[in-house]
């Protein structure tokens, strides 16, 4: 284990964009970028995968959203809070809730805000032209996922968006329903539940009690160089009877059978528990959480990396890369080789966390320098979760080569990792709202409202009184970890949410890194080739994700919430020139009200959003999937019956919403 973690579209905002500086630092930083490039001595472990059948975008029709016991599934007690081990993050008086045994904190111990930088010292920034707002629509919401199946599913935040796009479709992935659109926005299916899809009983079976896996942390991605789908789902294996974790945990890879993502599928199952059971190594003190899943791709190969936490002992193990061969998963194998990579402190020659791969917007993405290692898939990560200060001004690259070998009976695969000197950047603040409505929080408060359970609206929610003091919360803007990482041009293109300091106060902004790797079979150097920090006074942008046509033009999609705007959809451009203003493809209508932001549903006090957002491009088109909030109601509607509905817009137990965007990007 590693060492302790001790606006109506297109209207322009105010804007503070900051660049690495004058021509003179960067041509300087270029020089001095690298500090050292090591390899993964320990070699990698051989695993063998089998499909595990088939499936369609099938699912039952949606039900009414009425509160129903149990309203939690068993990753309810896997905390992503500050502090970690609660082994149930839910409180027992909760009606809607339920304990579940086990218990693991998703975030390194001891990560904590650092101090936000300075956006003082950085020069002048040249602005590229700013993208085209083209196109912007609701994507899947709360009610969408919890209704989903019949309402056979929980409730559950935060809807960590995967989002691809190709051949004329848009499909959307949330915890845990997806969904598929027209490039117009019109609805393809209506919301499928992961569970049906990926060939699983019902989340809870709500008629007999009995409880399916737990499917969460989705992603995806579409292919051009094959035409295929591949969609990434996260499953923990649960006890029917007593809906107990079971320890078993799979990664559940679907790939298309065809470039319709509405047609045949075929279904993988990766076990991760490694605890040495269904072929997979041991690592000790596991049975183990492979966590936070993301998927990467080159021409050769599909990558799946994982943060492993123990749930025995809840602590962070390392990172987990599986790279299995893209032909043979595009052809339906039966069998296929997997090869794995497990990074710890004894492994890894740089600390590793949360490492993002890559992904080719233009398909096969081969360039000379690919060429010369054999194919090449990269992954980049960030360091201050590790810093005591929670600062750095470091980036980890890392080169995975001759990935060309994937299709060979025998792989043979080298990991390299190397240090890049960058800006400094920070852990973020959780971001304030604007103040607004919170239905769901001051039903908690209120004792006086009849009821036909007694005076009180906390009735409808709580069978024992639950303290009467919830507050709007602050929203959760993460922990600085790399979020989606794309290879266009023959550069890395890359965010983060930092910290930074507006006129004394922490907020969070979005720090953007375009680098240019030169790996071969012996190393992973980059160099920095632009970079810079965008924020917005007053407000703050959390979970910041690129997408990059294959010519080098791209933008940058987040979540704007602050002082002068509620949770709302928003977007900048960004080329080597540097970054656009921030405009809003879609304002947010109220205030973020979901159950983990309130104390009579558990401690550490937590409200999610993220864990992140996505993005695509079709090629032609930047595409953008962000966690915004579509509406809102007063306390005297929330009660109106169906109660916690509003209007059919939201449930009585959370209201986020996504939002959609399309963006033709702009010129050089």
């Amino acid at each position: 284990m590693h060492r302790p973690w001790k606006w109506a579209a297109g209207v322009a905002l105010s804007v503070s964009l900051v660049a690495c500086g004058s021509p003179a630092s960067l041509q300087v930083a270029q020089d001095t970028a690298v500090l050292d490039s090591q390899a993964v001595t320990s070699p990698p472990t051989v695993l063998q995968l089998k499909a595990a059948g088939s499936s369609s975008l099938q699912s039952a029709a949606p039900a009414g959203g009425a509160l129903q016991n149990p309203e939690f599934g068993p990753t309810a007690n896997i905390a992503d809070g500050p502090s970690g081990g609660e082994a149930d993050t839910l409180s027992a008086q909760a009606l809607p809730s339920r304990r579940f045994q086990g218990g693991v904190n998703r975030r390194l111990p001891g990560t904590h805000p650092g101090k936000g930088v300075s956006t003082a010292a950085f020069g002048a920034l040249k602005v590229s032209s700013a993208p085209t707002l083209a196109l912007s629509f609701n994507g899947l919401n709360h009610r969408d996922t919890r209704t989903a199946n019949g309402g056979n599913q929980f409730s559950n935040e935060p809807p960590d968006q995967g989002l691809c796009v190709g051949n004329g479709s848009v499909l959307e992935t949330v915890n845990s329903v997806l969904r598929v659109y027209s490039t117009s926005g019109a609805p393809r299916t209506p919301p499928v539940d992961l569970n049906t899809f990926n060939g699983y009983p019902a989340a809870i079976n709500r008629i007999t009690g009995v409880s399916g896996p737990n499917l969460f942390d989705p992603s995806c991605h579409y292919d051009p160089d094959t035409r295929r789908w591949f969609h990434l789902t996260d499953t923990l294996g649960v006890d029917p009877a007593s809906g107990n974790l079971t320890g078993k945990n799979t990664l559940d890879l679907a790939v298309s059978r065809t470039s319709d993502p509405t047609g045949a599928w075929t279904i993988y199952r990766l076990p991760v528990h490694n605890d040495g059971t269904d072929g997979t190594p041991n690592h000790g003190n596991c049975p183990c959480l492979g966590d936070y899943p993301h998927l990467g791709m080159n021409a050769s190969g599909v990558y799946l990396t994982t943060n492993e936490f123990s749930l025995v002992t809840g602590d962070f193990n390392g990172v987990e890369i599986y790279a299995l061969p893209k032909a043979k998963l595009v052809a339906g194998a039966s069998t296929l080789t997997v090869v794995n990579f497990n990074l710890t402190d004894v492994t890894s020659p740089q600390p590793a966390f949360t490492l993002m791969p890559s992904i080719t917007p233009g398909g096969r993405g081969e360039d000379d320098n690919q060429a010369r290692s054999h194919g090449t898939e990269y992954f980049v990560s960030s360091l201050a979760v590790f810093a005591d200060s929670g600062v750095s001004d470091q980036l980890v690259v890392w080169g995975l080569t001759n990935t060309k070998s994937l299709d060979s009976a025998t792989p043979d695969l080298a990991l390299n990792a190397g240090t890049v000197r960058v800006n400094s950047y920070a852990v973020p603040p959780a971001a304030t709202q604007r103040p607004g409505t919170f239905p769901l929080g001051q039903c908690i408060n209120d004792t006086t409202l009849a009821t036909p359970f007694g005076p009180g609206c906390w009735r409808y929610l709580f069978t024992t009184e639950p303290a009467h003091n919830e507050v709007l919360s602050p929203i959760d803007s993460g922990d600085s970890r790399v979020q989606q990482v794309m290879y266009a041009d023959g550069k890395l293109w890359t965010t983060l949410g930092t910290a930074v300091n507006d006129n004394g106060t922490d907020r969070t902004g979005a720090a953007w890194f375009i680098l240019k790797p030169q790996t071969n079979k012996n190393k992973a150097d980059a160099k920095v080739v632009r970079q810079g920090v965008v924020s917005v006074s007053g407000n703050n942008l959390l979970y910041p994700t690129v997408a990059v046509t294959t010519d080098g033009r791209a933008a940058v999609g987040a979540t704007l919430v602050g002082t002068d705007h509620h949770p709302s959809a928003a977007y900048f451009g960004l080329s080597e020139d540097g970054a656009t203003p921030v405009r809003v493809a879609a304002e947010g209508v109220g205030t973020q009200d979901g159950f983990s932001g309130y104390k009579a549903y558990g401690t550490p006090l937590r409200p999610r959003w993220g864990d992140y957002g996505a993005a695509a491009t079709d090629g032609t088109s930047l595409w953008f999937a962000n966690e915004y909030i579509a509406q809102t109601c007063t306390l005297a509607q929330y009660v109106t019956a169906p109660v916690g509905s509003c209007g059919a817009t939201r449930t009585a137990l959370a209201n986020w919403g996504t939002r959609i965007t399309q963006l033709r990007s702009g010129e050089h």
